[in-house]
């Protein structure tokens, strides 16, 4: 299957999960949605990372964010990590992880990669809008943990970006001045933006954030 790029509907399809059998564009409804694959269960890095999710959780709630890993282990060990995950992070495991023991899932969203495993996911991060076309894809090697304050502050972007006509600069958090779309006017900027800006140059024009 060809690579899955930015704008293409994220596949659809039906999976067995610790929470139960989900069809995946029924279950994210109109959420966003972060899709995270790991290599296996049991691997050092992935239970650091699950746990991290877990802790979070509550700021993906707070974005209209579901979240859900997959691993092609099966439901099982899944569980048996969970135990794993919970007790050596401090935390409750509360969103799926998805059995995918036939690969099915991890070959439609091209999430192995011959070269660097040949049976083994690599770590795959998809960002689904509600409109379930992918925002965001990110591959990581199999020895560094993904950030997931960084997951986040592409959400935000993400979500301020899809409803006003700015962009988000270099290493912006929530908060910060954003960049005004090169399509609006400098005449329009008035009635769109009526914080203010400041005109660095004619193509760079800066607006406090504003949904803010």
């Amino acid at each position: 299957m060809a690579t899955l790029r930015l704008g293409d509907i994220a596949p659809d399809f039906e999976a067995e999960t610790t929470q139960g059998k989900i069809k995946f564009h029924e279950w994210l409804g109109d959420s966003w949605g972060v899709l995270f694959s790991h290599p296996a269960d049991f691997t050092p890095v992935c239970t650091t990372e699950l746990g991290t999710v877990a802790n979070y959780y509550p700021e993906f709630v707070k974005r209209n964010v579901k979240v859900i890993a997959l691993s092609v282990d099966g439901l099982d060990s899944h569980k048996e990590w969970i135990k794993d995950i919970n007790e050596t992070q401090n935390t409750t495991v509360n969103f799926p992880i998805i059995a995918d023991e036939d690969k099915h899932i991890a070959e439609l969203y091209d999430m192995i990669h011959p070269n660097a495993n040949e049976s083994f996911t690599v770590r795959s991060v998809f960002i689904i809008g509600p409109d379930k076309k992918i925002k965001l894809t990110l591959t990581y090697p199999a020895s560094t943990g993904r950030n997931f304050d960084e997951l986040l502050r592409v959400i935000d972007s993400l979500q301020l970006t899809a409803n006003y006509s700015v962009a988000t600069p270099a290493n912006w958090k929530d908060g910060e001045k954003v960049v005004i779309s090169t399509a609006v006017k400098d005449e329009d900027i008035a009635a769109k933006f009526p914080k203010g800006y400041e005109r660095v140059k004619p193509y760079l024009r800066m607006t406090p954030q504003p949904n803010k």
